[in-house]
């Protein structure tokens, strides 16, 4: 919708981007995968924060990360029951990490939290993106939860993020 009201809207239709957060992160991924098989519209880039990629929970920081850390394995759990009941859990529309080809996407700065149950996924996303030739930055936040990106008030990593995912987004957007 973007790409087609570009002119209305006042945007660069090469210069679109995705992004998102946990669930959306994992929506922001689909995006990119339907983008690219549809033939369009083309993406820029692709922002990932601690994202869902993964419905197998299978990765290990989800036992690692599994209670304590804000998102818990069981709320996993009852997000996925709801969301996708009947879904082969790795259809690359809940599960982008286990898409058969990840080449041709836009290029993408992936956050993890080290004390997250999605840390592992986004961090196997990253690396099948760069195996795929994709330009892809991964950068772990030590010390951190899942959903720490929205706590720039209190913390200097959720700051430092923040100030990251700006960058990439002004380079890549030129703006």
């Amino acid at each position: 919708w973007v790409h087609d009201h570009a002119g209305e809207l006042g945007v660069d239709p090469a210069r679109i981007a995705v992004a998102g957060d946990s669930a959306g992160g994992n929506l922001a991924a689909v995006a990119t995968l339907d983008a690219r098989e549809r033939g369009g519209p083309p993406l820029a880039f692709q922002l990932l924060i601690y994202p869902c990629l993964d419905a197998t929970m299978t990765q290990p920081s989800i036992d690692e990360n599994a209670e304590g850390y804000l998102l818990q394995r069981d709320s996993m759990q009852w997000f996925y029951g709801h969301y996708a009941r009947e879904t082969d859990v790795k259809d690359q529309r809940l599960s982008p990490l286990h898409a058969a080809d990840l080449a041709g996407l836009p290029p993408a700065l992936v956050i993890t939290a080290e004390f997250d149950p999605l840390r592992d996924e986004g961090e196997a996303y990253g690396e099948r993106l760069r195996d795929a030739g994709v330009p892809v930055t991964v950068s772990r936040y030590d010390g951190m939860i899942h959903g720490f990106f929205g706590m720039t008030a209190v913390l200097d990593a959720a700051r430092a993020a923040m100030d990251e995912a700006v960058a990439a987004l002004r380079a890549v957007l030129a703006v």
